[in-house]
């Protein structure tokens, strides 16, 4: 063994200035890649505390699994919003939505425009037309269904004009 040694020692003697520059330049080279290296690590770190802020660090599967049960979570919840939309809607349209109103003169002796006709229709365009209709003696009031923009009673110009104008006002 002290043999061994021996002409270990004598080749590093013969070489000498040549194996001490080697092994500097080795360590500049080594150094410069754990420079390096721990540069990476930082940035790694950096990352990982970042995407494990807010727990304790404990377990990348058990995170992963509670995430995915959230997104289930909130897809569930997604569809329950997204049919109470639904139904929301189907019932806006059966709600008023468009209105138009007519004044005008019923008589010549008259004036000022007090009778009136006022279409009241939901999305599908049902509801009631309303006329009123003023003189110095009497007021009437009458009031017809209208069913997909039309009645089975007779309607007079104004009326035919109210609903004309409650159809152009879009629905919901």
């Amino acid at each position: 063994m002290l043999k061994v040694i021996e002409e270990i020692y004598n080749t590093i003697k013969s070489f000498g200035p040549y194996f001490i520059l080697a092994n500097i330049i080795l360590s500049v080279i080594l150094f410069i890649s754990l420079i390096l290296t721990n540069i990476k690590f930082n940035k790694l770190n950096k990352k990982y505390s970042k995407f494990f802020n807010n727990s304790d660090n404990s377990n990348i599967e058990r995170l992963v699994e509670e995430n995915i049960d959230l997104c289930y979570e909130i897809m569930n919840k997604n569809k329950d919003i997204e049919s109470s939309l639904n139904s929301i809607e189907r019932n806006i349209l059966q709600c008023v939505q468009k209105v138009g109103i007519v004044r005008y003169n019923a008589f010549d002796n008259v004036g000022s425009n007090l009778s009136f006709a006022i279409a009241i229709l939901d999305g599908y365009d049902n509801g009631i037309v309303l006329n009123g209709i003023y003189s110095r003696e009497t007021t009437t009031t009458y009031a017809k269904a209208i069913v997909n923009g039309q009645s089975k009673y007779v309607l007079s110009a104004e009326e035919i004009q109210a609903i004309d104008m409650a159809k152009k006002h879009k629905s919901f």
